[in-house]
């Protein structure tokens, strides 16, 4: 697979991620694995594409005030730290077994997608302990600390080893954990995809390297994309795209898992 024909697959990508506030790490590495790149090539690539394709979509989330910034910098810090080791370390492990994990991370995803969210539950004890409340925008957002951290830990971590933004998981730690509307949360997924894939790319950076002249173009096609998607999420409702995204995922796993072996 050469770029004339990769291209136009990262821009579809990158339009339709940025619309469920995902990065869509799970389907950049995966063309860049059909293209014939080496695994830990391919997740250096997908981070940095992610990165800034989140960074083109904040523009106009944040002109659209539609950013949770005290959550984004709490959660996005705590799981950023770890995908730094988790690119760190991905070079201790086997392509084959990254595959793997990776793949088993894409059921996962498509199986939280397919998970009824609710934005009506009850609000927890905002005097419980471990509860961190504050306001967004006009929303009052509460946070479940024992829930919210690990997660993002184990989030981050796995994110930055394999090559994909935590997206998927996110979102749903936000709805659920953090009480938050489901725009709000999209806009402000892009900040913490945004800077796990950031820390991610530079763990892999440090072990080894990039191609810059393969990584540049489809950065800049995504880019384009996460400007066109961002836009299109404001007159979109999310919700109606997650199962769409949750059998997309699965079918990717599915492929991934097919690609090991055979």
């Amino acid at each position: 697979m050469n770029l004339v024909i990769l291209l136009p697959a990262i821009l579809f990508i990158a339009v339709f991620m940025t619309m469920a506030g995902r990065g869509g790490g799970n389907f950049y590495v995966l063309l860049q694995v059909l293209a014939g790149v080496p695994m830990h090539l391919a997740a250096a690539t997908g981070q940095l594409i992610m990165c800034c394709t989140s960074l083109s979509a904040l523009i106009i989330f944040q002109r659209n005030k539609i950013v949770a910034w005290r959550l984004a910098l709490f959660i996005g810090l705590t799981a950023s730290l770890m995908a730094f080791f988790g690119g760190l370390l991905a070079h201790s492990f086997h392509g084959t077994a990254l595959k793997m994990i990776f793949a088993t991370m894409l059921v996962f995803a498509s199986l939280l997608m397919l998970y009824p969210v609710s934005e009506r539950m009850p609000r927890p004890n905002r005097r419980r302990r471990g509860v961190w409340s504050f306001e967004a925008d006009g929303v009052e957002i509460d946070v479940n600390l024992w829930i919210a951290v690990p997660f993002s830990l184990a989030t981050g971590f796995i994110a930055g080893m394999v090559g994909v933004s935590g997206g998927s998981f996110l979102i749903p730690l936000m709805v659920l954990a953090c009480r938050m509307p489901m725009k709000l949360a999209v806009g402000t997924a892009s900040v913490m995809v945004g800077a796990t894939a950031a820390m991610g790319f530079l763990g892999h950076l440090v072990q080894a390297g990039i191609d810059w002249s393969w990584a540049l173009p489809q950065v800049g096609v995504a880019v384009i994309g996460g400007l066109i998607g961002s836009k299109l999420a404001l007159a979109t409702k999310p919700k109606v795209l997650k199962k769409v995204f949750a059998f997309t995922t699965l079918a990717a796993a599915i492929f991934m898992y097919l690609n090991v072996l055979f």
